[in-house]
């Protein structure tokens, strides 16, 4: 419960390692997660920006201040805490993704995925996320969303799935300069 921030810590010193080691470099790393995982990636690239070229948070929680208002939320509030209850808020408040973007910082190019069905992860986890990134982030990077339409927490098709994988390397392809020849 208030052990969190160390999946954060130890996420960011797994990217810092591959760098280091010079298995990759800050240019040429992309992070991607869904659901928890997309609440890893929005604490991470709201925590250490700098780390990660492009970066791809999948219908995650990232507003961990009110995320048991809504649907099944409730029910993760023995992993994560309420902040309902006194001390728990500032503990989520520490790593909640929404509320640590901050002002005039340079964030990787982004690309929040969500579903307009999903009642898991209600989308306005990622609207309110989006909304705050292109609102504080400076520098060229692009910061958008991706709706996929009539789908839950998943993909709905095996079509949905392949345009969404499609979509996402084209992103990363096309912010790394990465040229695939025929």
């Amino acid at each position: 419960l208030f052990n969190k921030q160390k999946v954060f810590d130890d996420f960011i010193a797994a990217a810092e390692y591959l760098i280091r080691e010079k298995y990759t470099s800050k240019d040429k790393l992309a992070i991607a997660g869904g659901s928890n995982g997309g609440l890893l990636v929005g604490a991470c690239m709201t925590q250490r920006p700098d780390l990660y070229k492009v970066t791809f948070p999948a219908v995650g929680v990232m507003d961990m201040l009110r995320y048991h208002k809504f649907t099944i939320g409730w029910a993760w509030a023995v992993e994560y805490g309420s902040s309902d209850e006194e001390e728990h808020f500032n503990n989520l408040y520490a790593y909640s993704p929404l509320h640590n973007i901050k002002e005039s910082v340079a964030y990787p190019a982004t690309l929040v995925t969500t579903a307009d069905h999903d009642d898991r992860v209600v989308p306005a986890h990622s609207f309110k996320f989006i909304a705050e990134m292109q609102e504080k982030h400076t520098g060229n990077n692009p910061v958008l969303i991706r709706i996929e339409t009539q789908s839950g927490h998943g993909a709905s098709s095996t079509t949905k799935r392949i345009d969404e994988i499609s979509d996402k390397w084209a992103f990363m392809f096309y912010i790394m300069g990465i040229k695939i020849n025929y």
